[in-house]
């Protein structure tokens, strides 16, 4: 979910060069509620890679049918660019060799660009639109976020003082911070801020979401089930936001909710919250595990991130507004 929300803004500056433009996504079915979110979209397409040869067909047959002038492949993967030529556009675009997650899906471009120098992938994926004309580089995220039946129960359960929101789980285990540290953050957030707290939990999560409202001295409640929708909703009203780098961290970010990130075995200057006020805890300079999904050491990196480092991260945060 995180590359769907990091594409918004190249979405959005190529809405704003050309408003008369034809702009359809082509998105993981799973993540296809984010595009609709999104002001200047036209369709959202999604794809199942995994549903069998018949239903990629027939979503190829929707590209093709389009005559798209140009599909553009953001996510630099073998598989993001099989899809972007198989649309049949008069121009396939991508990123050169060097700035590619699968060097092979430079094979399926007719052309590529030098995005420039910006490390975040938020800045590399603008820098690729200046091919198609773009040459406004700001960062905008151009949401409709509706209120959702679950937004308004978690708002009112919290009441007035508001909440903060804690997301334990991620999909590579490299990424989690001990539950119970977790917890121990929030009851104190909740003595030094007066702030409870909402843990967030995905499918297969519950129990770890459970173990942080356990180890939170009554300062946590576990979220009931959410829809991505939901999320932005949630986000959106939060005090604050603490997760790894995961999906809801860069929905909390899209929607400006003040943030306190965990990064280890990912560089937070490449994914990490792009607003200047947010705070980033970052033990990559130390990380023997980049980019894997199972960290080989004993304790790995993010573990020596302390409960107090988390805490004053926090309260700095609050503060700053």
């Amino acid at each position: 979910m995180g590359d769907v929300i990091h594409a918004i803004p190249a979405v959005a500056a190529l809405r704003a060069r050309d408003p008369a433009a034809r702009i359809d996504w082509l998105v993981d079915r799973r993540y296809a509620a984010v595009p609709h979110l999104v002001e200047g979209v036209d369709h959202a397409i999604p794809v199942d890679t995994r549903g069998g040869v018949g239903a990629l067909l027939r979503t190829i047959r929707q590209l093709r049918g389009a005559s798209y002038d140009a599909a553009v492949d953001l996510q630099g993967l073998l598989k993001s660019a099989v899809l972007a030529r198989a649309a049949g556009a008069r121009r396939t675009l991508g990123f050169p060799r060097d700035r590619l997650r699968e060097p092979s899906a430079r094979f399926f471009y007719s052309e590529t660009t030098d995005p420039g120098h910006d490390p975040h992938v938020i800045g590399k994926n603008l820098g690729l639109m200046r091919a198609l004309g773009v040459e406004d580089q700001r960062v905008s995220f151009p949401l409709r976020v509706p209120r959702t039946v679950t937004g308004d129960t978690v708002a009112s359960g919290f009441g007035p003082e508001g909440y903060a929101v804690i997301n334990p789980g991620a999909s590579w285990l490299s990424k989690r911070w001990p539950p119970e540290r977790f917890g121990a953050v929030a009851a104190e957030i909740r003595a030094r801020l007066g702030l409870r707290s909402l843990v967030l939990w995905g499918p297969g999560d519950e129990d770890v979401a459970s173990l942080v409202a356990g180890a939170s001295r009554g300062a946590a409640d576990v979220s009931p089930r959410t829809t991505i929708v939901d999320l932005f909703a949630i986000a959106k009203r939060a005090k604050l936001m603490i997760s790894g780098d995961t999906g809801p961290l860069h929905v909390a970010a899209a929607v400006g909710t003040p943030i306190v990130g965990l990064y280890g075995p990912t560089r937070a200057e490449r994914n990490g919250p792009w607003d200047r006020t947010d705070i980033t805890l970052s033990r990559s300079t130390r990380c023997f595990c980049h980019d894997e999904r199972r960290c080989r050491l004993l304790q790995p990196c993010l573990e020596s991130i302390g409960v107090d480092e988390v805490v004053s991260a926090a309260e700095y945060r609050v503060a700053r507004g």
